[in-house]
C-alpha cells in the first residue's frame, strides 16, 4: 500500500474509533504508527471497511456535485416508468458483452416495481457503438426507445445494418430517424453521458447510480434491487 493511502486510512480509522479528536492526540503524541498496526494486526477486515467507507464518501460527493442533471433523462431514454419517483441510472453500451447480460435483470425490476424509472445514459465506448446509440435516442424522440434497446441486443454486434434493421423493425420513421441520430442534440446528450461518467469515475459499462447509490459492472439483479430497497425516501 502507498505510504499516503495507508496514513490516510489510519487517520480515518482512528477518527473512527477513537473519534475526532482522539484520533489528532493519539497520533501528534507519537504513538499512532505502533498501537494502530497492532490493532489492524488484530483486525485487518477493518481497514478494508474504512476503504470502503471513503470511497462510499468520495462517491457521494461527485453525485452531489451533479446535481439534478444526472437524473434527467434525453427526450424518451427511459425505460419503465417516466414519471416514476425511484430512478436507477444506467450507462450502457450496445457492443458490451455485460451490458446485454445486464438487460434481463433491468427488466426484472421494471417488471415488479411499477414507480421505477430507468434513465439510460448511451455511452458508446467500443469500437462500432456510436451509431446504435445515436439511433436508440433517434429513438427515444418517436417514443420507441425500449423497443430499439431490445431489438438492437437481440441482432447482436452492431453495424450499420444491423443498426438499420433494428430501427426499421420497430416501425421508426426512418428519415426522421437519421436525422435526428446525426442531431447536433444528439451529439451534445452523448458528450454529456462521457462527462457524467468521467465525473463519476466510472472506467467501463455498464454501470449504474441506483438511486444515490454508484455501481460498477455487472452486478446483478439482487445487489441493484438492495441498493433501490435499501435508498432514502
Amino acid at each position: 500500500m502507498e505510504p499516503a493511502l495507508r496514513n490516510t486510512l489510519l487517520t480515518a480509522l482512528l477518527a473512527l474509533v477513537f473519534g475526532f479528536l482522539g484520533a489528532a492526540t493519539w497520533s501528534y503524541s507519537g504513538l499512532a504508527d505502533n498501537r494502530t498496526r497492532a490493532f489492524l494486526l488484530e483486525k485487518p477486515e477493518i481497514l478494508k471497511e474504512v476503504a470502503e467507507a471513503l470511497a462510499r464518501q468520495e462517491s457521494q460527493e461527485r453525485l452531489s456535485s451533479l446535481g439534478d442533471d444526472l437524473y434527467t433523462p434525453f427526450p424518451g431514454a427511459v425505460i419503465g416508468n417516466p414519471e416514476g419517483s425511484k430512478v436507477l441510472v444506467e450507462f450502457t453500451d450496445y457492443n458490451c458483452p455485460y451490458c446485454q447480460a445486464s438487460l434481463a435483470d433491468v427488466q426484472q425490476l421494471v417488471d415488479e416495481d411499477p414507480d421505477l424509472k430507468v434513465v439510460m445514459r448511451e455511452w458508446p465506448i467500443f469500437e462500432g457503438s456510436e451509431g446504435a446509440a445515436r439511433m436508440a435516442l433517434a429513438a427515444g424522440l418517436q417514443g420507441k426507445y425500449r423497443e430499439f434497446h431490445e431489438k438492437i441486443f437481440e441482432l447482436g454486434p452492431t453495424s450499420p445494418a444491423t443498426v438499420e434493421t433494428a430501427a426499421r423493425a420497430i416501425g421508426l420513421d426512418m428519415e426522421q430517424a437519421r436525422a435526428d441520430a446525426a442531431s447536433e442534440a444528439v451529439s451534445v446528450e452523448l458528450v454529456r453521458n462521457l462527462t457524467f461518467a468521467q465525473s463519476l469515475g466510472f472506467s467501463g459499462t455498464p454501470a449504474f447510480i441506483a438511486v444515490d447509490t454508484p455501481l460498477a459492472g455487472a452486478v446483478g439483479y439482487d445487489r441493484l434491487k438492495e441498493a433501490l430497497d435499501n435508498a432514502p425516501s
